[in-house]
């Protein structure tokens, strides 16, 4: 069985990187767009286009209806649900297998069973995987959850079950916090999620956060393809991964990656995926306990591309069309090192406040071991309604030390004008001394903000006037058959 036609069910770099996969697979791809994104490149990457709605998410990149017509009137065979918006929706992905379409990711039943953060805890148990010690909590009231919190001892952390990307998490560090950290993490999970359900684990103070991607087929094979270290966030979304951790030693390496593709195995699962462990300690002594599965693609997959030099977007259409793996775990081989650094439209000395309007400049570095996913164009908007990411850089070399300067270098040629970008803060990230030593842990920027945050570069203002110093009289710098070389190529304290 092979694909004729796929509905890309999402919108921004993620739609753009499917679209390509789609196109070196032979496959005609049709982009879904919101009023606000008419002119965004992912319209353009597709062969075909059609309006969903009006701007706001829930009105367009979340209307189920909207989507499964758009695929129907265009007569497509699949949908891919790309990450975030609906990619995790157990309601979509059945509604597509209803309306005769292949939902590219994993079964709903999956979806469903991976979904309930207290079910996944209980399969993991079942299966031998180790678990953060906690208790869920047979009486949810607030007192319920305040007991199950004592029984585990303070400090704590309440989740909700239907948790992800830090909603309905709250750390609790006595009896008194409590009393109002627990209604608090139940209205968050009800509000994101429509389920106030909450589960208590201990808190373990400063972990390693490590995920390994797994991938089954319908035919009952699942490999892992290595691990990825995540553990530079803030408020526990992902800043910066690499591939390989630097923190493991072969021998708790092994035992991750076996415990990964047992997890999956436990949970029948088909397609991409991610099986998420918290890491406490250090060397063979080390400890990893089972944190969730992400059943989708993951937004840093091109950390895993870059080091095992496989295509997971491809291999999805393969899985979801009924093929085999196209590689057995024999023949599955990690190389170099691999960077990926998130750049947002944001201002990290305004408390990362997001930012939005027209992108004035934009310039993509580029060179050798140099990959950049974007969903956004120079003269193009960053719109109020959606994440305010801009690009993934994805760096590899064959050593860490490599790709770190690699992906240095990489954002010192990544100018961005019109808003404000972290991009000087990711400069910074990566020379700390504790992020070349490879000692990382979740609450590391939360713990260095003040070093992290005191910006030494020279005002964006600054920049700008030195460029436009350097184009002659009624020339444009985008005037290429005339204009002097790029000035953005050769201001050396860009994102210094």
């Amino acid at each position: 069985m092979t694909f004729r036609r796929v509905l890309i069910a999402n919108r921004g770099e993620i739609a753009i990187r499917i679209a390509r996969a789609c196109r070196e697979s032979g496959i005609e791809s049709v982009a879904v767009y919101s009023e606000a994104d008419e002119e965004s490149p992912h319209v353009r990457a597709a062969d075909r286009a059609v309006l969903i709605g009006p701007a706001p998410s829930s009105q367009s990149y979340l209307s189920i209806s909207a989507i499964l017509d758009a695929a129907r009137s265009t007569a497509c065979d699949a949908v891919h649900p790309g990450y975030g918006f609906l990619s995790e929706n157990a309601t979509f992905a059945r509604r597509c297998e209803q309306a005769g379409l292949i939902f590219v990711g994993p079964p709903a039943v999956v979806i469903e069973r991976m979904g309930s953060k207290i079910a996944a805890r209980a399969l993991m148990i079942a299966t031998g995987v180790p678990v953060v010690p906690g208790v869920t909590a047979e009486d949810q009231s607030d007192e319920g959850i305040l007991a199950a919190a004592e029984r585990v001892g303070f400090p704590v952390v309440v989740k909700a079950s239907g948790g992800g990307g830090g909603k309905g998490m709250r750390v609790v560090r006595d009896h008194d916090s409590a009393r109002m950290l627990i209604p608090a993490a139940r209205r968050e999970a009800i509000a994101a999620f429509g389920d106030g359900t909450l589960y208590v684990e201990r808190l373990i103070e400063r972990p390693r956060h490590l995920e390994v991607q797994v991938f089954g087929d319908t035919h009952g094979n699942i490999v892992h393809l290595f691990e990825r270290e995540c553990s530079i966030q803030r408020r526990h979304q992902k800043v910066m991964e690499e591939s390989p951790s630097p923190a493991l030693t072969p021998a708790v390496r092994g035992a991750m990656q076996a415990a990964a593709v047992a997890a999956a195995r436990a949970a029948s699962y088909v397609n991409a995926g991610t099986v998420e462990f918290l890491l406490e300690g250090a060397d063979d002594t080390a400890r990893f306990y089972f944190l969730e599965v992400n059943a989708r693609l993951q937004v840093e997959h091109p950390v895993t591309e870059a080091v095992s030099g496989v295509d997971l977007v491809r291999a999805q259409f393969t899985v979801a069309a009924g093929g085999h793996l196209p590689w057995t775990q024999e023949e599955l081989t990690s190389r170099g090192h691999a960077i990926e650094c998130r750049v947002y439209a944001e201002d990290p000395e305004d408390g990362f406040l997001p930012q939005a309007g027209q992108v004035l400049l934009y310039r993509e570095p580029a060179g050798p071991g140099i990959r950049v996913d974007s969903g956004v164009v120079e003269g193009g908007t960053v719109s109020v309604h959606y994440d305010p990411m801009l690009a993934k850089l994805t760096v590899s070399a064959e050593s860490r030390d490599h790709a770190i300067a690699r992906a240095i270098s990489a954002l010192r040629a990544f100018p961005v004008l019109g808003i404000r970008t972290n991009v000087p803060f990711l400069i910074r990230l990566l020379n700390h001394p504790e992020i070349r030593a490879g000692r990382l842990h979740t609450r590391f920027i939360e713990e260095n903000a003040s070093e992290l945050l005191s910006s030494p570069d020279p005002p964006l203002e600054a920049l700008a006037a030195a460029a436009v110093a350097t184009v002659p009289p009624g020339l444009s710098i985008s005037d290429s058959a005339t204009a002097p070389p790029d000035p953005w190529g050769t201001i050396r304290a860009w994102g210094r």
